[in-house]
């Protein structure tokens, strides 16, 4: 500012040097209005972080040990004549023998299957498997007695039960416990392994790495029966967040991404079984929502990201979320006490009650509802959002939250006319939010392998949840039951055809 004995004495040098000072100021003002938001977003994301670089680079080269092994573990056993390179495997311990047993005897239903003669023992064969319910393992001794006929000596014995991960020691709960504890509680391999020798088990960080890679390899073709599902909705939600990916070799992170697609129309009453299907990309390029959505036709809801834009036409309809205008609006009431951001808030909150008295009910009489009551009140606000739009300026915050709603208008509306949408895309972020909570803390996966196994293993845990099972319970029955399923009867398997007991019934049976 200048000085007063520096102020020019004509009134047309003192007119240009207020213009200049009220710009300067103006421009000040933007920038401090810009940095409160900024602090006000950052404040609401705030989370703990460890300031230990060390452990973190620790974590990060176990979790990619993590990812490389049980990648090796997913791929196909190679042919009988093919050379490999044997890998070095840790020496298979015998059970603790201070675990509890429990034996299952396998007999044969019936006397001789030759003649029908009378059998006798000849002898048994045993084997265990390391099983594990919560709070405590168990060995399970599966016995086979050898029986002989009286008559004509034919030798009859019961097949050895089926184990998920063929000559394995980890039954399926075992199995699902690893496997929920790695990518529902975020608890690492190597961390979980040493969980387990505080038991009293010895079970090193590469065998649980084999176990998750040859689960995963078990349940690829359920995964993919829960896409099928999701892609013949004629509505999904969408959304992706990033994750920290380790590069092989280099010791360094990129950013992969995590995106969601959520079908869930039981807020309009449908009967349809909800689902979530996560896919993994090792960038955000446009091109990934392309390939994963390139089957599905009907009304896609997301937030504006450039990347679907290509995706709307004539097969796949836009639909906008409220959430992410309300938000902008939100934050800008909060770092400023705007009156106009808190007006836009009021407006928006009356179309939200709206759908709190009609969820649940069917696609036509929201509609009706909508058409009748929240049509009148979008009107208004579009009137509304131009009006203040000339008021303000156009540099500022609040002119770019405006403008944000205004270019997606259409889009933002087209639920007022159909009864199966939503208001806001707050289904896909529901389906991420256990996927961030993990990844503040951890690093997401050591490879881009390991980013495609968890989008798979999260996309059973979450389609359980959404249906009302305990993932843990239903990955268990799972794991019980898919080595000798079926392949063409897969869909069998799916959440909303397993029958299970509530998760406290399941929790005290196990």
């Amino acid at each position: 500012m200048p000085r007063q004995h520096d102020l020019p004495e004509d009134i047309d040098s003192l007119k240009r040097l207020v213009r200049e000072q009220q710009a300067l100021l103006l421009s000040r003002d933007l920038e401090i209005e810009q940095l409160k938001l900024q602090l006000a977003r950052l404040r609401r994301m705030q989370f703990g972080r460890s300031s230990e670089q060390l452990d973190a680079q620790i974590a990060q080269l176990e979790l990619t040990l993590e990812d490389l092994e049980a990648s090796e573990a997913a791929l196909p056993l190679p042919a009988a004549a093919t050379p490999r390179i044997e890998r070095v495997k840790p020496v298979r311990r015998p059970l603790p023998e201070h675990l509890p047993r429990e034996e299952q005897v396998h007999r044969p239903a019936c006397g001789c299957p030759q003649c029908g003669g009378e059998l006798k023992i000849l002898g048994e064969d045993v084997s265990e498997v390391l099983e594990y319910v919560p709070s405590r393992f168990k060995v399970i001794r599966h016995v086979r007695p050898k029986l002989a006929c009286a008559s004509c000596q034919t030798i009859v014995q019961v097949p050895a039960p089926t184990r998920p991960i063929a000559r394995g020691l980890a039954g399926p709960g075992l199995l699902a416990h690893v496997l929920v504890a790695k990518y529902a509680d975020h608890l690492p391999l190597y961390r979980q392994s040493e969980i387990y020798a505080r038991e009293g088990v010895d079970l090193d960080r590469s065998t649980l790495a084999d176990w998750v890679g040859g689960a995963s390899a078990l349940l690829d073709p359920l995964v993919e029966a829960v896409g099928r599902h999701v892609l013949a909705a004629a509505k999904l939600h969408a959304d992706d967040t990033p994750v920290p990916v380790l590069c092989p070799g280099r010791g360094t992170t990129k950013t992969g991404r995590l995106w969601t697609y959520v079908r869930d129309d039981r807020p309009a009453g449908s009967a349809e079984p909800p689902a979530v299907l996560f896919r993994y990309s090792p960038d955000r390029k446009g091109q990934r929502p392309r390939q994963h959505l390139s089957d599905f036709r009907g009304v896609l809801q997301a937030d504006g990201y450039a990347g679907f834009d290509r995706l709307y036409g004539e097969s796949i309809q836009e639909a906008a979320c409220w959430a992410h205008v309300r938000r902008k609006f939100y934050d800008l009431h909060v770092a400023q006490a705007s009156p106009l951001a808190e007006a836009a808030l009021a407006r928006i909150g009356e179309l939200y009650a709206i759908e709190a008295e009609i969820r649940g009910r069917p696609p036509d009489e929201r509609a009706a509802v909508r058409q009748a009551r929240a049509g009148p009140l979008l009107t208004a606000l579009h009137g509304w959002m131009h009006e203040a739009l000339g008021s303000i300026s156009k540099k500022s915050e609040l002119a770019v939250a405006i403008r944000y709603a205004l270019s997606r208008w259409v889009a933002l509306t087209r639920y007022r006319d159909d009864g199966r949408l939503e208001i806001d895309n707050n289904a896909a972020e529901r389906a991420l939010r256990a996927c961030a909570l993990g990844r503040k803390n951890w690093l997401f996966a050591g490879a881009d392998a390991g980013g495609e196994r968890a989008a798979a293993i999260y996309t059973l845990l979450g389609t359980a949840k959404l249906n009302g099972l305990d993932p843990e319970g239903y990955l268990r029955n799972v794991l019980e039951r898919i080595a000798e399923h079926p392949i063409n009867r897969i869909d069998d398997l799916l959440p909303w055809n397993v029958a299970l007991p509530p998760v406290t019934e399941q929790r005290l049976a196990a």
